[in-house]
């Protein structure tokens, strides 16, 4: 059971464990997800979601508990908007929760998902989020009005258990615990896709920063791997009369 959070710094002179503690006393608690962000100070940050219905925002650099949130199920993934003011939280229950950062109080309940929901994520545009369910769908919602999705994007087979959009904002990746990667052309509002249909089970995933390549974990103990996508490009030249 991961109820221990470990961080690890790595420096050109020096490499170790910088700070270990444990979030809760409940044993059978796991931390589900951890996301690091930068608050509106420059202070490192990051956030826990845990089995134990919390959700623990720590102080990377004084490594100390900041703010310790309670629900009423296990948090599964959490989403810190892009101005630092909005949380998505996500878990062991089919409405989904947009929470004030500060305070921890719940300012809306996304009602839509049949399931238990595992992964969620943030537009760079601030207004934009997604969540991914057990009911194989991934849904789109605005935050300026949250009374139903705006879109919903369905797998094949399995949970939606990992969401991320790229940095500028144009495309939307989900995956699913095994072989399928979806990718989403958000300008096209949802409508163009692709499939990357492969073979293991899936880690995680992540955009590089200039959106460029798309990196897939694949967990296997026969085809474990990282896998690489390049983004591929249309340019159009026009001949031009010297």
């Amino acid at each position: 059971m991961r109820t221990f959070l470990i961080l690890e710094k790595q420096h050109l002179d020096r490499e170790g464990i910088s700070f270990c503690c444990r979030t809760t006393y409940d044993d059978n608690a796991i931390t589900n997800a951890v996301e690091i962000f930068n608050t509106a100070s420059g202070a490192v940050h990051f956030m826990a979601s845990n089995n134990d219905s919390g959700v623990r925002d720590y102080d990377m650099e004084r490594f100390q508990l900041c703010k310790h949130f309670q629900f009423d199920w296990p948090v599964n993934h959490t989403s810190l908007s892009p101005d630092g003011k909005l949380v998505v939280i996500v878990g062991d229950d089919p409405n989904g929760l947009l929470i004030d950062a500060n305070s921890g109080k719940t300012l809306h309940s996304m009602k839509g998902h049949h399931d238990f929901s595992f992964a969620s994520a943030w537009s760079p545009d601030g207004r934009t989020f997604a969540t991914g369910n057990q009911d194989k769908t991934c849904r789109i919602w605005d935050a300026r009005n949250l009374s139903k999705a705006v879109h919903v994007l369905k797998g094949n087979l399995g949970a939606i258990r990992s969401i991320r959009f790229t940095s500028d904002g144009q495309f939307l990746s989900m995956a699913e615990p095994a072989d399928f990667v979806h990718i989403f052309d958000v300008k096209s509002d949802y409508n163009r896709r692709q499939e990357l249909d492969f073979f293991g089970e899936i880690s995680g995933m992540s955009f590089s920063p200039d959106t460029d390549a798309l990196f897939v974990g694949v967990w296997d103990r026969t085809y474990g791997s990282l896998l690489q996508f390049g983004r591929l490009y249309n340019n159009w030249y026009h001949d031009t009369l010297l």
